[in-house]
């Protein structure tokens, strides 16, 4: 069952992208979206069966090169269970979607056959993603991690005729590049520790790794740290957090369904399964850790900031997911592994919905995005209205304050924020709090200028406004349902008591706790000796972690003050967009340089041009006009345009035709020759 779930994707790909004109172009698309949902029902059966005991599944033997031996082989825990589930639903679900929204694409001409490569690249994407979630070895996790950004740089320049897409998918690449660098140095680093790439080699080999030390850049540091760090570094860049953010945002240059899938289950969140998966290692690595909640609480920070002006719809989606993303690191810094893992599956249900929502409302807009051209359009796409509802109640956090009553979001970012404050990190507390309000109004900002008011922007495209098509309804349909019971669903198994949240994983309650006790007693390396091993539970819980217990023993005043943010952002939402339309206008004039830095998106991609894009394209001009076009060509330019015609024009005129010419050349030949004896001696 595991082998079809990873592999029936790749057969998708495959026979949609070359077998397309044999089965044509209909039977191809619905063949591969056919091999996704096979591999999404299955994914939920794992899920759903998983009975706590990991278990690997041998495909073969892929990389042996001295002591270092790389197994194909799939790894069947809950945190892959999760995973599973994850990227299948969404991409299952997207590929439906994509049926009407591709239809009659405009940016195509008539008669191009685009459908079968879109879907053969989503395939792809999903299969590479489930690679990377079954990995069982770091290397292994490495080629999916890679094979997933060459598919999201296929997807997000799709419109290659455009020059917006093709610089934007050279952007995600070659920013992913470079957190890619530290993600590899990191691998470089656990296997010259551990000689072995296996996760359970490495995982049992955590506690010494922590008390070892390694000299790197001129200095002697932690290995757990140095690893810890270097790890991050790859998930910052595969997770745009901030630094390596700039990606994101220009990667809805690519098909709504694209964004969906990137954004909302599958590559920005593989950063944080990353970490998750490490975490073994990562809790003998303080210092990395407090980086990584440093990073996620700025990155949650700045995007609800940039949020909060941008005018273009997915641009919105956008920002949020990066500040969502911001979340998770933050529960993962604290050591609250299951409250990432809560809110990277609730947000796949609720972003989902919004990016494909959004994509309902520009198809019923003939491809509009700026949301200043919306307004009225609750009554014209009322499914479309209904669904993005929902996702905007599951992300800006309604429920009912002190219980497990509410959409998905409520309880899953809840769950980061109270473990903020429980692991006595209040500044981040504060700061997702405040996040948590600028969430709620930039999102309300969003469904007030689309779906109220009167119709702004071209009046004709208002009046032919009308409902998706079945296959893009449908979708939102079902992960309306998510979006609305997910948290309800799970949030005991993920942020229960730890006896709850232990069996869920798969981790034996007796072993945890004393494993935790180590831990709360600080006896470092001994701290993990009780503990099993993630070959027996599928995450490093810390089950004795004080952040979880003081995260349920918080003050009332901590567990409602996300709830208290939420309807501040609403209600300033609703005075600025409905009871003050003019409102918006005259606060962006008396706080213009406040809101072009905020629009222009703290001037990240101007800064970053002109440290680094700038200087690197003067230094790649230098040595193609001075190296290149000066030197080589002009040393070659030299030959071949001096020395060599003026021997060319000799050598001419010696072929003259005339018998008493090579005679004369001839006689001055031998005189020459004779004249080199006598002076050399030759002739004694």
């Amino acid at each position: 069952m595991e082998k079809i779930i990873l592999f029936a994707p790749l057969i998708g790909a495959i026979l949609c992208g070359f077998g397309w004109r044999v089965l044509g172009e209909k039977a191809a698309m619905w063949t591969t979206t056919a091999l996704v949902f096979l591999s999404c029902l299955f994914s939920w059966v794992v899920f759903l069966g998983f009975d706590g005991e990991m278990r690997q599944v041998d495909i073969f033997r892929w990389i042996e090169s001295g002591s270092m031996v790389a197994d194909w082989a799939i790894r069947v825990d809950r945190l892959t269970a999760i995973m599973l589930i994850v990227v299948t639903t969404v991409s299952a679900f997207v590929h439906l979607y994509s049926f009407g929204y591709m239809d009659h694409d405009e940016n195509w001409r008539e008669g191009e056959s685009y459908k079968p490569r879109f879907f053969a690249y989503l395939s792809f994407f999903t299969f590479t993603m489930l690679a990377l979630v079954t990995a069982d070895n770091i290397v292994q996790l490495f080629f999916g991690w890679e094979g997933v950004g060459v598919a999201s740089y296929l997807l997000i320049g799709f419109y290659y005729r455009k020059p917006s897409a093709n610089a934007a998918a050279i952007k995600a690449f070659i920013v992913n590049r470079v957190g890619d660098f530290g993600f590899l140095l990191g691998i470089f680093a656990l296997f010259f520790l551990v000689d072995s790439v296996r996760f359970d080699d490495i995982f049992a080999a955590a506690p010494v790794i922590g008390e070892t030390d390694l000299t790197f850049l001129n200095g002697t540091w932690n290995a757990a740290n140095v690893v810890g760090v270097l790890l991050f570094i790859g998930a910052m860049g595969k997770s745009a957090q901030l630094f390596l953010h700039t990606w994101l945002p220009d990667a809805m240059e690519g098909p709504t369904p694209v964004s969906a899938l990137i954004h909302a289950a599958t590559m920005v969140t593989a950063g944080v399964f990353l970490i998750c998966r490490m975490s073994p290692v990562m809790e003998f690595a303080p210092d990395a850790k407090t980086m990584i909640v440093v990073v996620g609480t700025a990155t949650a920070v700045f995007a609800a900031t940039v949020g909060l002006v941008q005018n273009d719809i997915k641009r919105v989606i956008a920002y949020s997911t990066c500040s969502q993303l911001g979340y998770m690191f933050v529960a993962a810094g604290v050591g609250v592994y299951s409250a990432a893992m809560f809110h990277l599956l609730t947000h796949a249900f609720f972003k989902a919905l919004l990016f494909l929502g959004a994509g309902s409302v520009i198809h019923a807009m003939h491809h509009e995005q700026d949301m200043r051209n919306y307004g009225g359009l609750k009554d014209r796409i009322p499914y479309t209205f209904y669904a993005m509802l929902i996702g905007t109640l599951a992300i800006t956090g309604v429920g009912i304050p002190l219980t497990h009553i509410g959409f998905a979001g409520f309880l899953s970012k809840d769950a980061i924020i109270e473990s903020a404050w429980g692991s006595g990190a209040t500044w981040s507390f504060w700061a997702l709090v405040g996040a948590a309000a600028m969430t709620s109004f930039y999102s309300w900002r969003l469904m007030f200028l689309t779906f109220w008011g009167k119709p702004r922007g071209d009046k004709h495209a208002h009046e032919h406004a009308h409902e998706s098509p079945k296959t893009m309804l449908i979708p939102l349909g079902v992960l309306s349902v998510g979006a609305v019971l997910a948290g309800m669903v799970w949030f005991g198994n993920f942020f229960g008591d730890h006896d709850q949240v232990n069996r869920f994983y798969g981790i034996p309650v007796h072993a945890a706790a004393e494993a935790g006790h180590g831990a709360a007693e600080g006896h470092g390396a001994e701290a993990g000796a009780g503990y099993p091993l993630p070959g027996e539970g599928a995450i490093y819980m810390a089950p004795d972690n004080h952040v979880m217990d003081d995260a349920h023993h918080a003050p009332v005043w901590v567990k409602v003050a996300p709830f208290m943010a939420m309807l501040i952002g609403l209600g300033t939402a609703y005075l600025f967009y409905i009871t003050t339309p003019d409102l918006p206008g005259r606060t962006a004039r008396a706080f213009r340089p406040v809101y072009l830095f905020l629009l222009n998106k703290w001037y990240f991609d101007e800064l970053f041009d002109a440290i680094f894009v700038n200087p690197a394209k003067n230094i790649g001009r230098a040595l193609w006009k001075g190296g290149d076009g000066g030197v080589i060509d002009g040393a070659v330019n030299g030959v071949s345009m001096g020395i060599v015609p003026f021997f060319t024009r000799v050598a001419g005129r010696l072929q003259s035709g005339y018998l008493y010419h090579y005679a004369f050349v001839m006689v001055i030949g031998i005189a020459l020759l004779i004249t080199w004896m006598m002076l050399t001696g030759g002739a004694e």
